[in-house]
């Protein structure tokens, strides 16, 4: 299977929130020595503002341009002219809800106890997990089927056929497919 993903390759990595996108991305940029795009990142700046949407195309623009080969993660619509539109293979993380939703809320814990900074000094709280409206976790539990239904849509979408798709749907089928070339 290592012959599916090679240096030189474009990867996009998708799946609903929780899923394992960057993890599995970080992973995959490492190995193939890859550039790491994470679109939250170009995404959020500074107390969890979202990026103005021409500055948010220009700088996954510019990223996926600067290099010949990325593995790229996140799910934004309003750039998937750009993500798709370049990418030679996807990887769909198709999780059930169980497993994307017990993955969100660990995550989330973890990131408010530890208190991880994320993309532009930003940090999740207990708070913001747990009683705001702004939830992730409630975020994650509400576009669970809608995102999937996205999903599959843009993999149908014949303008995408030239895309080589990988798509698992447990975890144990992506760990055995990824220990064929991480060490």
């Amino acid at each position: 299977m290592q012959r599916d993903l090679a240096i030189g390759s474009k990867i996009m990595v998708i799946g609903c929130s929780g899923s394992g996108k960057s993890t599995l991305a970080r992973k995959l940029a490492k190995q193939l020595k890859i550039i790491d795009i994470d679109l939250d990142s170009l995404y959020w700046q500074a107390n969890w503002t979202p990026s103005e949407p021409d500055k948010f195309r220009s700088e996954v623009n510019h990223a996926i341009k600067s290099s010949p080969s990325w593995v790229i993660h996140g799910g934004y619509h309003q750039v998937k002219d750009l993500t798709w539109g370049n990418a030679d293979t996807v990887i769909f993380l198709d999780y059930s809800r169980a497993v994307v939703m017990w993955r969100v809320i660990k995550r989330s814990i973890a990131r408010a106890i530890n208190k991880e900074v994320l993309w532009n000094g930003n940090t999740e709280t207990m708070v913001k997990n747990f009683l705001s409206k702004d939830s992730i976790i409630l975020w994650a539990w509400n576009s669970y089927a809608i995102r999937k239904s996205q999903f599959n849509q843009f993999i149908a979408d014949p303008k995408y056929k030239h895309i080589k798709l990988l798509q698992f749907k447990r975890s144990a089928d992506l760990e055995r497919f990824l220990a064929d070339f991480l060490p």
